[in-house]
């Protein structure tokens, strides 16, 4: 009998992605599980909601009871609901940021110990480093979060290990690094970059733009938690696995690439006030989770890239609704 795999967050843009992903490359059947806040769209999930192996269950991962009814009927949990729009975290408080990626983990993590599943995958984030002290960063690199965001993931991440010291439950911990890809919100950089490009309006960077960033396109992340998924549980629990490429690029040649490839000019380069926190350099070591899952990245910045591009401009619709439906929001409460 097929694995059933929970995804939480699964209208997210990495766990949509990954849910398209298992529905067409494996056998598993899928539970998604989204509170459907402004991370979460079922636009994402759009030619999949009818598929016979998807469940899907509107609900929060702070719902205790809704939590634990989930999670006896599953094999696999991937955890990957989250908080995760870093100046939201910074403008307007952590408060959702603790309740959802920290307790939330929690309510999970106690869940599994009622009803056991066969491994539970935290998506953590390689923000938890912090800027590299060393390059690339490996799985030793000391946790240094420099915003509310990462601050929470890193407490998630350590929350989700303790569980498996102190209860041996079959927790792995993934660190992925910069994802980009179709569906994801534009709020995030390179799809911010593209839509205001597409707009010929000017492409804000913050500071002069060289931090850099391991970008990681996201259907290459999905390969990943695949391969979690199905390596043998004694190589992996408990484990830490950076998801990443180990190369990294600064955010002044990705706005580059973009107009480029739109035709668009460089003086649409528009370059702001630093953000508070921000990390300079991020760079993953690739060399653990290939060892011990067998998985490597195979998709080069220059076509995950155009891949992006491609999808932005062929789904215009999607991108303006979110764009609009937050203008309007903000008129709203101001």
């Amino acid at each position: 009998m097929p694995k059933r795999v929970l995804v939480t967050g699964g209208a997210g843009f990495i766990p949509s992605n990954f849910i398209h992903h298992l529905l067409a490359k494996t056998p598993y059947e899928v539970v998604s599980l989204d509170a459907l806040t402004y991370a979460g769209n079922l636009d994402n999930l759009s030619g999949a909601m009818s598929h016979e192996r998807l469940s899907f269950v509107h609900g929060d991962i702070r719902d205790a009871e809704l939590v634990r009814d989930v999670v006896s009927e599953v094999d696999v949990i991937v955890n990957a609901a989250a908080e995760s729009h870093v100046e939201k975290s910074i403008d307007e408080g952590a408060r959702e940021f603790v309740t959802t990626n920290v307790e939330g983990t929690q309510i999970l993590l106690d869940a599994v110990r009622e009803a056991p599943v066969e491994r539970f995958i935290l998506f953590s984030s390689s923000e938890v480093y912090g800027t590299a002290e060393h390059a690339p960063m490996d799985e030793e690199h000391p946790l240094n979060p420099r915003s509310p965001y990462a601050a929470t993931k890193a407490g998630a991440d350590r929350l989700a290990y303790a569980y498996y010291v102190t209860y041996g439950l079959p927790v792995v911990i993934v660190r992925p690094f910069n994802n980009y890809g179709p569906r994801q919100h534009p709020e995030k950089v390179i799809p911010r970059f593209v839509t205001q490009a597409l707009q010929d309006r000017e492409l804000t960077i913050h500071g002069d733009g060289h931090a850099s960033r391991d970008w990681l396109y996201v259907d290459d992340d999905a390969e990943a938690i695949e391969a979690v998924i199905s390596a043998p549980l004694e190589n992996v629990a408990g484990e830490v696995l950076n998801v990443a490429t180990g190369i990294d690029i600064p955010v002044t040649e990705i706005a580059d690439a973009v107009l480029g490839a739109l035709g668009k000019p460089s003086s649409l380069k528009a370059f702001v006030t630093e953000r508070p926190g921000q990390v300079d350099r991020h760079i993953g070591s690739t060399d653990k989770m290939e060892r011990l899952t067998g998985w490597r990245a195979r998709t080069s910045f220059e076509e995950g890239l155009a891949r992006t591009i491609a999808w932005y401009r062929e789904n215009e619709a999607w991108w303006r609704g979110i764009l609009e439906s937050e203008n309007r929001a903000s008129v709203s409460s101001s």
